[in-house]
């Protein structure tokens, strides 16, 4: 939702300032994330893992699941494509600014019907996303009146999203790359102010979702927005025209979360809020590595499929890519399958959060991680189509891997319980990403024989360094408290990060060298090179 803005970005602006745009994106992402990480910390501390919070997190997905429809994956894909068009060099700017005022415009009577119509129709809502499967019967009055409060930030949300697209396509990219640590740190602050209140995170979600509009609108040349009501705009049409087939693979996505909330509630109470502490762990190296190399290299292969189709360049860029990918992740993934007790202790085990819940949200973000490279891969993967504008594919294959994710989470839910979502949503990257690999290689044929090379030696290298993990994690003191886990996570990805560095160097796997030399040129230039 809030946090997507900042990673949705466009192709970057000309060559002279690629690299101050992937900065401003990059240091926005890792600053929302671990701002993301303290409204964790805040919330399993004030409430733990609960039924207020499920509550909470089944009100606050109705807000997200409208964001993401409306205007999440329509960011990347056809606004701004679209908006550039009109913002490049030579066209009439006052077009632009008409475009945006109508876009605006539309978009702000629509979003004002949902708010108005979801008000009347919360307790529906709150019914039909689980909350009546809470076994408290209070709970399901609480979301309704939780789901009340954060509606009106759907207004705001999606504003904020459009701004944000508008002053991509200008190539103003500082403002919204830091969106979503505005909204984060606004719900820790609020949720502060009103401790003992589980309304008080949803009226964080309301006051930061205004305040990442708020922060934006300097970006904007607010002179020339004006109302201007004109939904037949030959460019609106063409931002629907390019939006279709993402639009179908979203609702489509959507429909399955409110589904796999509906099982998770069936399962207790607590169990959506378990499923999201751990979820929002898994979102760490997933938006760190794989949106980063993602986003990065979306511009040049968009750029490469342009080329005739024999030519090799295409091909090599996403090689390069993926080696990349799989050489960062597979270590994250395994060092946080290892270390996942610790890893939920020190981040969630206090307050509120007890001791069987850091046991429960370690076995399920166990169970998601089996997934993650898997996800990291796929990633990569449907840019590669969207960079030869192909949005059906992905949307086709998408559909495909959500009835997967529904049949094999129907399938276990009666022996695993919460326990079977997790499964199915690994079943469902894995499927994914093999459909994805298969119809890209039918597409432009196979890629070169060291991505699986690359990929099979940090495999070996992974599993080793995982074996040396959990060993150091073993002889640590085994105090569950911070001092515990702090050590345990500490010890343990210290030897980590050393085994993998030097398997990695006996290994040769020159992806991550050729990184590593590049840090050390910049930290060092008079040993390893001059500055760059």
């Amino acid at each position: 939702m809030a946090e997507s803005s900042a990673l949705a970005a466009p192709s970057p602006p000309p060559v002279a300032g690629i690299t101050r745009a992937a900065t401003i994106i990059f240091v926005g992402n890792v600053l929302s994330r671990m701002v993301g990480l303290a409204r964790e910390y805040v919330k399993a501390d004030l409430f733990g893992a609960t039924g207020l919070v499920s509550a909470f997190e089944v009100a606050n997905i109705v807000p997200t699941m409208i964001y993401d429809l409306l205007v999440g994956g329509i960011i990347s894909s056809a606004l701004v494509p679209v908006m550039s068009d009109h913002a490049a060099p030579g066209r009439d700017r006052g077009e632009f600014w008409r475009l945006g005022s109508t876009l605006f415009s539309l978009a702000a009577v629509s979003l004002a019907i949902i708010v108005v119509v979801g008000e009347l129709l919360a307790p529906q809502i709150a019914w039909l996303f689980g909350a009546r499967n809470f076994q408290d019967p209070s709970l399901q009055q609480i979301t309704t009146d939780l789901l009340r409060v954060m509606l009106p930030a759907v207004l705001f949300l999606n504003m904020s999203g459009l701004i944000a697209g508008t002053l991509f396509s200008l190539q103003r990219f500082t403002l919204p790359a830091f969106t979503a640590a505005v909204y984060n740190t606004t719900i820790v602050i609020v949720a502060l102010l009103r401790p003992d209140q589980i309304g008080s995170l949803a009226w964080g979600v309301l006051a930061g979702s205004a305040a990442q509009l708020l922060l934006q609108l300097p970006g904007l040349e607010l002179r020339q927005i004006r109302w201007v009501w004109n939904p037949g705009h030959p460019a609106l049409r063409r931002i629907g025209k390019l939006y279709v087939p993402i639009a179908l693979g979203v609702i489509v996505s959507q429909v399955a979360i409110g589904i796999s909330y509906n099982l998770a509630t069936q399962t207790g109470d607590e169990s959506v809020a378990l499923m999201r502490y751990a979820t929002n762990l898994v979102q760490l190296p997933l938006g760190l590595v794989a949106t980063a190399i993602s986003v990065a290299i979306l511009p040049t292969l968009a750029q490469q499929a342009l080329l005739p189709s024999a030519d090799p360049q295409f091909k090599t860029t996403l090689a390069h890519g993926l080696t990349v990918l799989m050489v960062l992740i597979l270590p994250a993934a395994t060092g946080m399958f290892v270390l996942a007790r610790p890893i939920v202790g020190l981040a969630f085990e206090h307050g509120d959060f007890t001791s069987a819940a850091t046991q429960t949200t370690s076995t399920v973000l166990r169970l998601y991680l089996l997934g993650l490279p898997f996800a990291a891969v796929d990633q990569l993967l449907i840019f590669a189509f969207y960079a030869r504008k192909n949005t059906l594919t992905p949307a086709l294959v998408g559909v495909a891997s959500v009835v997967i994710y529904l049949a094999v989470a129907q399938l276990l839910i009666r022996p695993l319980g919460l326990y079977s979502l997790m499964i199915a949503d690994s079943v469902k990257h894995v499927m994914h990403a093999a459909m994805m690999t298969l119809l890209l290689h039918r597409a432009i044929g196979g890629l070169s024989s060291r991505v699986g090379i690359t990929a099979l030696k940090a495999l070996g290298a992974s599993v080793t360094m995982g074996l040396v993990v959990w060993a150091v994690a073993e002889v640590t003191p085994a105090s569950e408290n911070l001092a515990g886990w702090l050590a345990a996570v500490g010890l343990g990805g210290t030897a980590g990060l050393v085994t993998y560095g030097l398997l990695v160097k006996q290994l040769d796997i020159l992806e991550l060298n050729a990184i590593r030399d590049r840090v050390l040129a910049r930290l060092l230039p008079g040993r390893f090179g001059r500055r760059q």
